[in-house]
């Protein structure tokens, strides 16, 4: 269970990184992000974005069209 969730279904790039990010900064190193988005787009982005930033994709997902990410902050 992810210590919190963000709901990006519907926004297109670059917004699913921004609002991750932001919503990131409010966690605590090890504790995790679920995002869920829309956007076919965001698999590179999120796997970019992890590469760059030091989290941890920790799991990835798509069903019926939506994208499901599990981050870990690092630190």
């Amino acid at each position: 269970m992810a210590d919190q969730v963000l709901d990006a279904k519907g926004l297109n790039c670059p917004l699913p990184i921004l609002r991750a990010k932001k919503a990131l900064k409010s966690l605590q190193g090890g504790n995790t992000l679920e995002i869920l988005s829309t956007d076919p787009g965001s698999v590179a982005d999120f796997a970019a974005f992890c590469r760059t930033t030091g989290n941890e994709l920790v799991e990835q997902n798509e069903e019926d069209g939506v994208y499901t990410y599990l981050i870990r902050k690092s630190g």
